[in-house]
């Protein structure tokens, strides 16, 4: 009776287990086609697809002298060992080309060879960071990294940065145009972007092998007329209107301040356009201060009334000490 009891016991915690376990575990009948393709899809994009100059170490089980570390030729193929005509590496996976490889000995060499890929040196794809930062240089990337990332690499902008930076798109020497990432043309494409956008993640850029990112060194204003110190500034962070007039010492008396001038070169043109600004309004909060962009020039006019009245002033105030010395004494 008692040895009854203990197996009922054991059988009822067994069923237990299997319910919970049945609980916990996920049905394949339930994922819909659309999530079990874009789950293949990650899980292809995530692993490293062998390019150009890339070297590789193929080893062949209970066969070592089969065994070889062999760069890819410029043309995508590797030549090995006992093998009559290359093999195609270029695009391919480490596990795809073993079994490429495997199949390859399997016709004539070996009747079931076991062979492992593995990338011994990645030099295919990868980035290039030059420009105002830290550790310009060539750095390579083996899965989906961000600019920021690559920024990181680089050791991040240097003193001299300014605030945008510039990714040329070339093309990558992989060749490989995977989920329509790499253009189908040879146009090099050029983004710009701010960098504080980027440091702040209020843009999203997503790298390719072959990039070039060139952080832009300082960006420079000019600041002319009727300021008290005139000349060129260079800027790192966005600045406006009224800091730049501040960075030229403040304006001089006699300052037409309700029709400032910033000369902004067009888009794709020589040619720049005139934007009038007013001073007043901007100091009582009635209009924003404008942000400059680089190489915007700030042209601060002269009043020219108020200059003579302030002239006139000038010259009655220097003429009172005169005129008071040569009053005759009683």
């Amino acid at each position: 009776m008692r040895s009854f009891r203990g197996l009922l016991a054991v059988s009822f915690a067994f069923f237990n287990c299997i319910c919970i376990s049945a609980q916990n575990s996920v049905d394949p009948a339930k994922t819909t086609p659309s999530e079990a393709r874009i789950a293949s899809a990650a899980a292809k994009n995530e692993r490293y697809r062998i390019g150009f100059q890339d070297v590789l170490d193929i080893q062949v089980f209970r066969h070592p002298d089969l065994n070889q570390r062999v760069p890819v030729s410029p043309n995508g193929t590797i030549i090995l060992f006992r093998l009559e005509r290359p093999v195609a590496a270029v695009c391919k996976t480490e596990d795809e080309l073993a079994v490429e490889i495997a199949d390859a000995y399997k016709e004539k060499y070996l009747r079931n060879p076991i062979i492992k890929v593995v990338v011994a040196e990645q030099r295919s794809q990868s980035v290039a960071v030059i420009g105002a930062v830290v550790t310009p240089g060539k750095f390579f990337i083996n899965r989906r990294v961000h600019l920021l990332e690559v920024l990181a690499l680089a050791g991040g902008p240097n003193k001299e940065a300014g605030t945008r930076l510039i990714i040329a798109r070339t093309g990558s020497t992989s060749n490989c145009k995977e989920a329509g990432n790499e253009p189908d043309s040879d146009q090099v494409s050029v983004v710009g972007l701010k960098i504080r956008d980027v440091q702040e993640g209020k843009t999203t850029f997503w790298m390719l092998p072959g990039d070039v990112v060139s952080v832009l060194d300082s960006d420079i204003i000019y600041v002319y007329g009727n300021v008290n110190r005139q000349g060129t500034y260079k800027i790192r962070e966005p600045i406006t209107l009224t800091q730049a007039i501040v960075s030229a010492e403040g304006l001089k008396p006699a300052t037409k301040k309700d029709k400032v001038r910033v000369l902004r070169q067009r888009q794709g043109s020589a040619e720049r356009e005139e934007l009038i600004f007013d001073l007043n309004q901007i100091d009582k909060g009635k209009v924003k201060d404008p942000y400059l962009e680089p190489n915007d020039i700030v042209a601060v006019s002269e009043d020219k009334v108020r200059s003579i009245i302030n002239g006139l002033a000038d010259s009655i105030k220097g003429a009172v000490p005169n005129v008071i010395y040569r009053v005759p004494l009683p």
